[in-house]
């Protein structure tokens, strides 16, 4: 086996940290949640859906921060699995609200039942006590990137 590196020039940086653990917390995801055919981003998708009713292409696009055009196509292979459809706004004709197929919302609770656990492995290091900070913290960054 390979000698390991030495990474002490990088562990000062929170972004490196961040990635680092991100690694992790990407695996515990395909390991958990890969066999319900779901992507990170569709997971997130119908959470948002279930959560708003009304809400629309481009408010997703924004909570998620993921572009216009690959929103689009997101939510097309989304409609044409059967998870979600799109719905003209009676109030607004050129907005399409986006809503949870029967099947989107069978999935949906099976996947978010699955997600309770699923980083328990990962951070499993941590006291639940940290969790919590390391969320609340986490979404502080987030939340100052934005602006």
């Amino acid at each position: 086996m390979a000698e390991a590196l030495d990474t002490s020039r990088l562990e000062h940086l929170v972004g490196y940290a961040a990635t680092r653990a991100s690694v992790q917390l990407k695996r515990s995801f395909v390991r958990h949640l890969g066999p319900l055919q779901l992507k990170a981003v569709e997971f997130s998708i119908l959470v948002l859906v279930a959560a708003n009713e009304r809400v629309n292409q481009k408010q997703l696009g924004q909570a998620l921060d993921v572009s216009a055009p690959n929103m689009a196509v997101t939510l097309d292979r989304m409609v044409e699995r059967g998870w979600v459809l799109r719905e003209r706004c009676s109030d607004d004709r050129r907005s399409q609200r986006i809503a949870l197929t029967p099947a989107g919302r069978k999935l949906t609770t099976r996947a978010e039942k699955i997600a309770e656990t699923m980083e328990d492995d990962a951070l499993q290091v941590l006291s639940s006590r940290e969790r919590a900070t390391l969320i609340k913290l986490l979404m502080r960054v987030a939340a100052g990137a934005a602006d």
